[in-house]
């Protein structure tokens, strides 16, 4: 199976950066990894609106043919730990050969992107900066995986 992860902008602080990339090399000892940073919009454009629809058709054009697609969303389903594992292990045993995961800019995910996600997943209630997102995410794929092989992180 291989893990896309699609978010806008780059990830900045050091630390941050670092905990990603620990947790997305440890993911590749389960699954082939790709990660895409997209330009971030709200720099060059000041109306809302519009960076979420242009953030929205780049994204867009990444994913369509993707078989899977999880927008990560406040307005989506939280998950625990155990149960997004069963939902990974699931599209595995289902023979899906790529699960991508997308992440929004600071103004959020066009409809359109929500609606051609296949799930919608909350990480909290709590509001996250946008980084952090990222680092609770790869940690809690990592952490599915350690769970569906009985590894020793979990506990």
């Amino acid at each position: 199976m291989k893990l896309r992860f699609i978010w806008i902008g780059k990830t900045k602080r050091a630390a941050m950066k670092d905990l990603i990339a620990d947790y997305l090399e440890r993911t590749r000892r389960f699954a082939r990894v790709d990660l895409v940073e997209l330009r971030d919009c709200s720099a060059a454009v000041n109306d809302v609106k519009q960076i979420v629809e242009s953030e929205g058709k780049e994204i867009l054009s990444r994913i369509e043919s993707d078989p899977v697609v999880v927008a990560l969303d406040e307005r989506g389903r939280e998950l625990d730990s155990i149960k997004l594992a069963e939902f990974m292990e699931k599209h595995r045993l289902a023979g899906t050969k790529q699960i991508t995961f997308v992440l929004g800019g600071h103004c959020g995910l066009s409809d359109a992107v929500r609606k051609r996600a296949d799930f919608a997943l909350a990480l909290s209630q709590m509001t996250l900066t946008h980084e952090m997102a990222r680092v609770v995410l790869t940690e809690q794929i990592y952490r599915a995986f350690t769970i569906i092989h009985d590894l020793p992180y979990q506990r």
